[in-house]
């Protein structure tokens, strides 16, 4: 079977469900959600290959981002049945039809390994997510839609020039090889130094804006605030992560040519960027959606520091990368539930969620402990192996910076949880915790609770095989 039917069936099925009934749109959702699933386990076991080789292919980098995207996806589909039966959103065919096409763009992007194909992909994330922002049809809802567009446009647009660039430093050195990931790797040791240096640092930018990284992440808090739950979830657990793959896969060329000195350290500065500017916000933060939100923001300087340190940081960035999507969708869900529950996103207007819907608090409580890097959570355990990383390759007041870091938004985080969970209130409920809008985040939790005690050696040797290529490893 060819490997392109895994973005194919969602993109075909997607398109569909845009104009077909509401209830055939749901049912679309969720089949479409379990066919993608076990089209990834085909692929992770080595069933399905590549009918156009030159533009696609499996790497272990992207076969992760796959797993993690494909998983969420089916959860998150199930969770959404439940979420539009209690939602006042009219348009019930569009957010499914575009969820579908927007995890074809995003599969996509974990399959391509031509630096265009991988460029167009992650553009296409721009189109296909943007009409879940504007779901709700509110002036604020359109004004962050027009944000997401128009800024991840421009870096969009810088990553093309960086893309071009990284090209240009094969035409320099005169050499003849594919202009795909696997391909210029191969040979980045004789590429022009000057202009991949040059085309790197536009990739970071333009990749680092859809990312999430400090100071191009102004679109995010508004995009996740205003987009219904689900398509929150989407967003901060697997959109985020596409973008690092077009970073992460350039920093693998950087490492190849031997320039692992020069784009380390970019990466380490934008990563402490970004988690100071998450620190600064989440301690006055009034909406639990936008501290969430916040939260993705410090996650990805997180996972962008470790890797700029390579080694052990390599490896816990990576972690990291997995954990968070799992624990910060769970998140996301959680506060669809408050949401539909309390009718605000105001912080002040919601509490006793222990007494008032305590099937959600579990969710959220132990989603706030995985997130904040309580043990035994994975966040923990990446956050601890970047540490390590950071003192054995002598970044010292780089490690400090981090861990102080880490504590101040822990404070400002905890505050916030601690008045919704346990807050008096005199606001009455609006729904019951039926099944559908619980069980998924706990599956969520408890899979990356699983992952920290147990991991398939195979998922192992993935990861070990993804950070190898920029120096990282458990040695």
């Amino acid at each position: 079977m060819i490997l392109e039917i895994v973005f194919l069936i969602p993109f075909f099925t997607g398109a569909a469900a845009l104009f077909l009934p509401n209830t055939v749109g749901q049912v679309l959702l969720i089949l479409t959600g379990a066919i993608h699933l076990i089209l990834s386990v085909m692929v992770w076991i080595g069933q399905l290959s590549p009918m156009l080789p030159e533009f696609f292919a499996v790497t272990p980098e992207g076969l992760l981002s796959l797993l993690v995207i494909s998983l969420l996806f089916f959860l998150i589909s199930i969770y959404t049945i439940s979420y539009l039966k209690l939602s006042d959103i009219r348009k019930k065919n569009i957010f499914t039809g575009s969820m579908l096409l927007f995890l074809s763009t995003m599969t996509m992007v974990t399959l391509s390994d031509h630096i265009m194909v991988m460029w167009i992909a992650i553009e296409a994330t721009t189109l296909a997510s943007a009409p879940l922002i504007y779901t709700n049809r509110s002036k604020a809802s359109l004004e962050a839609t027009w944000k997401y567009v128009l800024i991840c446009s421009v870096g969009i647009a810088m990553a093309l020039l960086g893309s071009v660039l990284v090209t240009v430093s094969m035409d320099v050195a005169k050499l003849d090889a594919p202009i795909s990931f696997s391909a210029m790797t191969k040979v980045a040791g004789s590429m022009d130094p000057m202009w991949l240096k040059a085309g790197f640092v536009f990739i970071l930018v333009g990749y680092g804006t859809k990312m999430g990284l400090a100071p191009m992440h102004t679109w995010l808090p508004d995009a996740h605030s205003e987009a219904p739950s689900p398509a929150s979830a989407l967003l901060s657990g697997v959109l985020l992560n596409c973008a690092y793959l077009g970073i992460f896969k350039t920093n693998k060329i950087m490492h190849a040519a031997g320039l692992a000195d020069f784009s380390g350290p970019i990466l380490i500065v934008f990563g402490l960027i970004s988690m100071m500017a998450a620190a600064t916000y989440i301690l006055k933060q009034t909406e639990y959606k936008r501290m969430l939100a916040y939260s993705s923001i410090e996650n990805m300087g997180i996972i962008a520091f470790g890797t700029g340190i390579g080694g052990l940081g390599a490896y816990g960035a990576m972690i990291c990368l997995i954990h968070h999507s799992l624990i910060k969708s769970s998140l996301f869900l959680t506060s669809g539930n408050i949401l539909l529950g309390f009718g605000s996103r105001l912080i002040d207007q919601v509490g006793d969620l222990l007494g008032r819907m305590p099937k959600t608090f579990v969710a959220f409580f132990g989603g706030f402990a995985g997130i904040s890097g309580f043990p035994p959570f994975g966040i923990f355990i990446g956050e601890l192996l970047i540490i390590i990383g950071a003192f054995r390759t002598g970044n010292y007041l780089e490690a400090g910076l981090f861990i102080f870091i880490l504590c101040v938004i822990f404070a400002g985080f905890a505050n916030n949880i601690m008045k919704i969970s346990f807050n008096t209130t005199k606001a009455s409920l609006r729904i019951n915790e039926s099944a559908g809008l619980v069980w998924p985040q706990y599956v969520l939790l408890f899979t990356s609770l699983v992952l920290c005690f147990w991991m398939p050696d195979t998922l192992y040797q993935t990861i070990i095989h993804a950070v190898n290529a920029i120096g990282g490893g458990l040695q």
